[in-house]
């Protein structure tokens, strides 16, 4: 698998700029990086608080034409495993929030938005902008649940090594991919699930209730079971993960 790796000192967005340099992005993978984006985001109106050059903010660009469009969250999910199996490697206690979110315990270190490319003929282009709280510290924006690998592991972090292992793992992923191994990837991301097991509190547009998760389909949907036996699917944004406040900051 050809790689291609483009750093930046300071962008608006890296998805803005591969989407507007595809033309440099000529290799089955690339990355571009930036040491700062002002204007860095996550899903719908989210912004991503990163003090500048302490943690990672990059972007991969794919083109996978052999993912079928109707099973494209398989590309979450392969991204997301890449994400989590770096991070596992400096501690315990990661796993993979729904739809492409990686937490440590009931915080969040790591926060992604795909952009896909259709066309015709299929899936032409995916991009995914990830920011991971590497080195950060301290955090000042009302995000309720932020924590970085400094506060976990107690000590500073390289970032072009996970970056170097963010690609590699990634590589793999593809590699599966194109080898139509989806089951496979499919069986491994629901066992990095967070809240796999048991009753946890969810929020839908008609209110608070309790469910256990039952599986996430090849096309994104969340489907869970609440507590009368019934069953409920919802796609991104239809329902929130309620998570019990973190008043202390380290």
């Amino acid at each position: 698998m050809k790689l291609k790796t483009i750093k930046l000192e300071q962008t608006d967005s890296t998805n803005r700029w591969l989407r507007e340099h595809r033309d440099e992005a000529d290799a089955d993978l690339t990355v571009v990086t930036a040491a700062y984006q002002t204007a860095g985001r996550g899903q719908g109106t989210n912004t991503w608080e990163s003090e500048p050059g302490k943690n990672l903010l990059f972007s991969m660009l794919v083109r996978p034409h052999y993912v079928p469009v109707q099973q494209q969250y398989l590309l979450s999910m392969t991204h997301a495993l890449a994400l989590y199996d770096t991070l596992s490697s400096y501690a315990e206690g990661f796993s993979i929030k729904w739809p492409n979110d990686i937490y440590w315990h009931d915080r969040k270190i790591c926060g992604t938005l795909i952009e896909l490319g259709i066309h015709s003929n299929g899936i032409a282009t995916c991009i995914f902008g990830t920011g991971i709280d590497v080195n950060q510290r301290v955090f000042h924006s009302d995000a309720p649940n932020p924590v970085s690998l400094w506060q976990i592991v107690g000590h500073e972090v390289d970032l072009e090594q996970v970056l170097e292992q963010v690609t590699h793992h990634m590589q793999e992923g593809m590699r599966m991919l194109s080898e139509r191994r989806f089951e496979e990837i499919s069986s491994r991301y629901h066992r990095c699930l967070y809240r796999r097991e048991g009753y946890h509190r969810y929020r839908d547009s008609k209110g608070e209730f309790s469910a256990r998760l039952v599986r996430v389909a090849d096309d994104g949907r969340l489907w869970l079971c609440d507590s009368a036996g019934c069953e409920r699917s919802y796609m991104f944004k239809e329902v929130a993960f309620v998570l019990a406040p973190i008043h202390e900051k380290e």
